[in-house]
C-alpha cells in the first residue's frame, strides 16, 4: 500500500481533488451531487496517473537523490516497460473520459491538469529551465477550473473560479521553492536547475518570500467577487501565517527555516480550500 501511496503521489492527489472540489464550491449555479463528485475523483485519478508517469521518466533522476532514490522505478520494485505506461495512460483516458459525462470543459480542464504535470513540466521543462515549476504550477488552476465546469460549461469562466485558479497558480512556486532549498544538494546532484541551484539559496529565499507575499495578497481578491466572512478569516489567517514563515526564511535562509516555510505553504492552502467551501456551505 505505502509503495502505490508513493507511486501515484496520493497525497499530491488528494490535494488536487481538494482544489477541484473547491472550485466547484465557488462557481456560479448549482449542480447535483453527482457531477461535482464525477469531476473531483475523474480529478485525483488524472493526478495519480501524472504522478506515476513523472516517477516513470525521472527514474534516473530519482537514484541520483536521496529524497527520492526509494521510489518504485527507481529501486526497480516496479519495472518500467510499456504494460505500466499502458496502466498509466489507461488511467488518464479514463478518468478524462469520466470527466467528459458531465462536460467537454470538464475533461478538457482535467486534461490539461494532467498533461502540464506530466508532459509540460516533467518532460519538457523541468531538466531544462529554473522556471519549470512556475509553469508547472497551472496544473493546480486547471483543476480549479475543472471543478468549476461540473457546475456548468460556462462557470469555468466565471470571476470567482478563475480568480482561485490564479491563486493556485501563484501558490505552486513559493511553496515548492521553499522544498527546493531544504533538498537543493539533492537537485544539484541530479542535474536539475531548480531556482536555488542556479540562483543560491539566499535569492531563493527571497523569492519564496516575494511569492508569498503575493499569494496573501491575492487570496484577498475573492472577496471583492462575493465570498464571505468565513473564507476571510481563512484566507487571511493562512496568508499571514506564510508570509511570516518566508519572511523568516528570507532573513536567514537554511534548511530549517525553508522547511518550515514548506510546511505553512501547506497550511495555507488547506486553510485557503476548506474556508472556501466552508463559506459556501453555510
Amino acid at each position: 500500500m505505502r509503495l502505490f501511496l508513493d507511486l501515484f503521489k496520493l497525497r499530491i492527489g488528494f490535494a488536487i481533488a481538494l482544489t477541484a472540489l473547491a472550485g466547484s464550491m465557488v462557481a456560479p449555479g448549482t449542480a447535483g451531487a453527482w457531477p461535482v463528485a464525477i469531476v473531483t475523483l475523474a480529478v485525483l485519478f488524472a493526478s495519480a496517473a501524472a504522478g506515476a508517469f513523472n516517477q516513470y521518466v525521472e527514474a534516473d533522476l530519482d537514484r541520483r537523490m536521496a529524497r527520492t532514490r526509494g521510489r518504485a522505478f527507481a529501486t526497480g520494485r516496479l519495472q518500467r516497460g510499456p504494460t505500466w505506461l499502458a496502466i498509466i495512460i489507461a488511467m488518464a483516458a479514463g478518468a478524462t473520459a469520466a470527466a467528459a459525462t458531465v462536460s467537454f470543459e470538464a475533461a478538457l480542464y482535467t486534461f490539461l491538469g494532467a498533461f502540464t504535470y506530466a508532459i509540460v513540466y516533467t518532460v519538457w521543462l523541468k531538466r531544462a529551465t529554473w522556471a519549470n515549476i512556475v509553469v508547472g504550477g497551472l496544473a493546480g488552476s486547471f483543476a480549479v477550473l475543472a471543478g468549476a465546469a461540473s457546475i456548468s460549461p460556462e462557470a469555468a469562466h466565471a470571476p470567482l473560479p478563475l480568480a482561485f485558479a490564479f491563486i493556485l497558480f501563484l501558490w505552486t512556486p513559493p511553496h515548492f521553492w521553499s522544498l527546493a532549498i531544504v533538498h537543493r544538494e539533492d537537485y544539484a546532484a541530479a542535474g536539475i536547475p531548480m531556482l536555488p541551484v542556479v540562483a543560491g539559496e539566499a535569492r531563493a529565499a527571497r523569492a519564496v518570500f516575494a511569492g508569498a507575499v503575493a499569494l496573501a495578497l491575492s487570496a484577498l481578491l475573492p472577496l471583492a467577487l462575493g465570498m464571505g466572512a468565513i473564507y476571510a478569516v481563512g484566507a487571511i489567517a493562512g496568508g499571514v501565517l506564510f508570509v511570516r514563515a518566508a519572511w523568516r526564511l528570507a532573513r536567514e535562509p537554511s534548511k530549517a527555516t525553508a522547511r518550515a516555510s514548506f510546511r505553512a505553504s501547506l497550511v495555507q492552502l488547506s486553510l485557503l480550500l476548506a474556508a472556501a467551501i466552508a463559506d459556501r456551505l453555510a
